[in-house]
């Protein structure tokens, strides 16, 4: 892997610092922002490969950084905040997060899911982890592996890695019912806990995305106190 590039975004100064210093000791290339509007110039002129994103800022706050970002990139973005809260964080998700700390963090714990996000998304994004031309299609849905891009009846429709990924783990098992736990088991690489409202709140993003109604799905269905499919068709 090449060294990676993050941006750690956060309008206390201190804080910030202090997140830089923390990753570069990990041999990371480490740019600041202070605010989300920053954040956007830096992110349009360099080639970002992560963001760590506090959600109370001036200007732009995180949670509205992150949606601008997911409107063209999809890299992953991990939300800091002082909130704790169950809706606080499925809001954070639902808004194109792939994953959320809370303050005050552990050094070693953000170190450690900084890695987790890199280590997927550059396996995700690197196109020799794949044969040429192996595509997964079913029914109107054509997943290509290699270039990592879902097409819906031929148009192609922008998704997040974590989407792509929970995709791709279901395609390859159409018709196979997976729990939460068994989706985020196998997604995330970690494991599951409280992952009910993580999986679901991907799951229904798909399903805006890929589904002419995302209440009576086509394709992502969901079974009721078991987990979720794609159809087999």
């Amino acid at each position: 892997m090449d060294q990676a590039k993050i941006l750690v975004v956060d309008d206390d100064v201190e804080i910030a610092r202090a997140i830089a210093k923390l990753l570069k000791k990990e041999e990371y290339d480490v740019l600041i922002a202070h605010n989300g509007l920053e954040a956007l110039d830096i992110i349009s002129t360099e080639a970002i490969h992560l963001i760590v994103l506090d959600v109370m800022m001036p200007k732009l706050d995180g949670l509205s950084t992150t949606m601008k970002v997911r409107e063209k990139k999809n890299i992953p973005i991990i939300i800091l905040s002082a909130k704790s809260e169950d809706t606080d964080k499925v809001l954070g998700l639902s808004m194109g997060a792939d994953d959320y700390v809370t303050k005050p963090f552990s050094p070693p714990e953000l170190i450690a899911r900084v890695k987790s996000q890199l280590r997927r998304y550059f396996q995700l994004g690197d196109a020799s982890n794949f044969m040429p031309e192996q595509l997964i299609e079913i029914g109107g849905l054509r997943l290509d592996l290699e270039g990592m891009q879902l097409y819906v009846d031929g148009d192609p429709v922008r998704l997040t890695a974590k989407e792509l990924k929970i995709m791709e783990f279901l395609m390859s098992h159409a018709g196979v019912v997976f729990s939460a736990d068994k989706i985020y088991e196998r997604v995330w690489n970690e494991t599951p806990y409280a992952a009910e409202n993580t999986v679901m709140v991907h799951i229904r993003r798909i399903r805006e995305k890929i589904e002419i109604n995302p209440k009576e799905p086509k394709y992502l269905k969901v079974v009721w106190g078991i987990g979720y499919k794609i159809e087999k068709f």
